[in-house]
């Protein structure tokens, strides 16, 4: 366990947009700070974070919390988890019992994958450095490829020594179950057998945006072509290849600073430009692009630069990721180096402001990149020419903004020599194709739904006429608990009841003081399990004199009252500094009536509830053997107290 008041310094030192920070790229936007959400797909930022609550919020899809929270959401960690992780990033010592491997591996077995993950990195880069064999072998390669220890050490780099179980029995001897060894593919086992995957590899450790290590790919010393190249983890509860881009979590930062992300194919090129000074490059790893990749490089820039070797055959394999990534809007740009080149090499020759000039001045935007690699082929053969022109219309259609669809079509129109007017009419009718079969594929989903009277309304009468009021005592009830949340501190002033020929006289009190003394006194109830949770912290708070803190809300374990807090404290639109002094317009806020706000909320709780007491006797009325006389005489109080309640509130009552 950790004590509470460790948890408390965790979440008052955890900066909100230094933790978002990491993952998103957040820019300005008046009190708050705005950008893509990275728990969904959005092409326009809806993900607002406010550093002075210390929450954020996604208006998109309703994801929302502190930075407990967003860590709990983004990494899947669990509570105590996403503590220990703030608390690392903070240095805040976190004093609890000291659980020793078997404990750890048995308490979480998510939890285990990324510790056994973690001790084998640790090995097999200490066998690097610090074992005869490593040094003789795996370090000597590591030297001729010109990486500097200090590079060694950023990227973790190490090596499996060519024994069948070196790594397996050391993992074994510290503790580490051979199950979990087995889950990360770092041991193979056959029925009684177990072997290294990697043995006689030098390692790349793959970290998730965190920094975690998740996977590994090892790279074979050997000139057998029997043997593969490289060789990857397999998947596992952790390490998904489709998802992650090795060198993401050193690479974000200067990311975002650059807005500009390069793009390469091998560990060794990330590796080679980080040492030369260029660290906003990533690698797919050796595996395809995939359309997940895509976005988490979107979390943190629109534009992404893509390099290539001298390969041909590569290149064009490649198209398929362009249009890929066009299709979720970012913007392409393209460099081949020379015949035997490739960023490893090059990087190596240059220095960092050669290598930034080179890749400045040398990429192009996919189009030109395209056009001018395809021309070389098609010469002056028309029948090629036309399927040419077809091919980067298809690309441009799957751009989705329409002004850079226009501004690409006139660029390709300059370079083929060819009519606006005859390109745009293929492009639309790639576009109207693309949109019939996604209509197609629409209304075959939906005939695989269920049958058209599943959705029927099967209410009787009476439920029906009744929801009008549930529906509006919800939101009254919504309505208060939002009132308790935003102002539950504030300080107003309220009239007492004075006896006739008295003045009215105003004490102060605090909003939740105000509203618990009216819930309670008139015994109102809320429907709602989680207003009622909410409304039970600030009562407790105001019977016991206890300071309120939303802080406890916003963090709350419970994810339903967290979203809830944080929907209440972030505002979707506000007005811009200046706006009322350049309209001249008075606005009245919320939080300028907020004495009349309160007290019309509580009187329309209360007439929603005395019509819900009324409709319920008039029901009781209808039953046989009751006492007509009394439920009548009730009727006729809960009429008279709706009719006050009605002049408060300013209402006409028909009969």
């Amino acid at each position: 366990m950790i004590p509470k008041e460790t948890v408390n310094q965790i979440i008052e030192t955890a900066r909100i947009d230094e933790v978002v920070g990491e993952w998103v790229n957040l820019k300005k936007r008046g009190a708050n700070m705005l950008g893509l959400c990275p728990f969904h797909n959005e092409k326009s930022p809806s993900f607002t974070v406010s550093p002075a609550k210390g929450i954020y919020k996604c208006f998109g899809c309703g994801e929302a919390g502190g930075s407990v929270n967003f860590i709990m959401a983004h990494e899947q960690y669990t509570f105590p988890e996403a503590l220990r992780y703030l608390a690392n990033k903070y240095n805040i010592e976190i004093e609890e019992e000291e659980q020793t491997p078997e404990q750890v591996l048995e308490a979480n077995a998510k939890e285990s994958l990324f510790l056994v993950s973690e001790f084998a990195a640790n090995y097999f880069n200490d066998q690097l450095l610090n074992s005869e064999n490593g040094r003789a072998i795996g370090l000597s390669y590591f030297k001729e490829r010109g990486f500097r220890e200090e590079t060694i050490e950023k990227f973790k780099l190490g090596y499996s020594h060519d024994e069948w179980t070196n790594f397996t029995d050391a993992a074994l001897k510290n503790g580490y179950k051979l199950d979990f060894l087995n889950q990360t593919g770092l041991t193979i086992v056959k029925e009684e057998k177990k072997f290294d995957r990697f043995k006689g590899r030098v390692m790349f450790p793959i970290q998730n945006i965190s920094g975690r290590v998740i996977g590994f790919g090892g790279r074979t010393l050997t000139a057998d072509k029997k043997v593969a190249k490289y060789l990857n983890s397999p998947e596992s509860d952790i390490y998904h290849k489709s998802r992650v881009l090795y060198g993401l979590n050193l690479a974000k930062k200067s990311i975002i600073s650059n807005d500009r992300c390069f793009l390469v194919e091998g560990y060794t090129d990330v590796i080679s430009l980080h040492q030369n000074g260029v660290e906003n490059v990533v690698s797919s790893s050796g595996t395809s692009l995939t359309t997940d990749q895509i976005r988490l490089i979107k979390r943190y820039t629109q534009n992404i630069t893509i390099l290539f070797d001298g390969d041909t055959a590569g290149i064009k394999a490649a198209f398929r990721g362009i249009d890929m990534i066009l299709e979720e809007g970012l913007n392409v740009r393209v460099l081949a180096f020379a015949d035997g080149e490739d960023p490893d090499s090059f990087a190596k020759k240059h220095s960092t402001s050669e290598i930034t000039e080179y890749l400045d001045k040398e990429s192009f935007d996919f189009i030109r990149f395209k056009t001018n690699l395809l021309l070389e082929e098609t010469g002056n053969d028309p029948i090629k020419r036309a399927g040419l022109i077809k091919e980067i219309v298809s690309s441009i259609a799957l751009i989705p903004d329409p002004i850079a669809r226009s501004v690409y079509l006139q660029e390709c129109s300059n370079l083929m020599e060819i009519d606006e007017q005859a390109l745009l009419s293929e492009l639309n009718k790639v576009r109207r194709n693309k949109l019939s079969k996604q209509i197609q594929q629409q209304e075959r989903e939906q005939n695989e739904g269920p049958p058209p009277d599943f959705f029927y309304n099967i209410d009787t009468p009476e439920e029906t006429s009744n929801k009008t009021t549930i529906d509006v005592l919800a939101e009254q009830e919504s309505d208060i608990i939002r009132t308790f949340v935003k102002y539950g501190t504030i300080e107003i002033e309220i009239p007492t009841e004075a006896t006739e020929g008295d003045e009215e006289e105003l004490i102060k009190a605090s909003v939740a003081e105000y509203l618990v003394y009216e819930i309670e006194k008139d015994e109102l109830r809320f429907s709602n399990p989680v207003y009622l949770k909410i409304y039970n912290f600030f009562k407790d708070a105001v019977e016991n004199e206890k300071p309120i803190e939303e802080k406890h809300l916003v963090t709350n374990e419970d994810k339903e009252i967290s979203s809830f807090t944080i929907e209440c404290l972030m505002e979707k639109y506000t007005l811009s500094l200046n706006w009322e002094e350049k309209h001249k317009i008075l606005t009245l806020t919320e939080d300028l009536i907020l004495p009349k706000k309160i007290h019309k909320g509580i009187c329309s709780w209360r007439l929603n509830k005395v019509e819900q007491l009324i409709g319920s006797k008039q029901e009781e009325l209808k039953a046989k053997d009751v006492d007509y006389d009394s439920i009548l005489n009730d009727i006729m109080k809960l009429m008279e107290a709706k009719k006050k309640l009605a002049h408060e509130l300013g209402r006409i009552i028909l009969h």
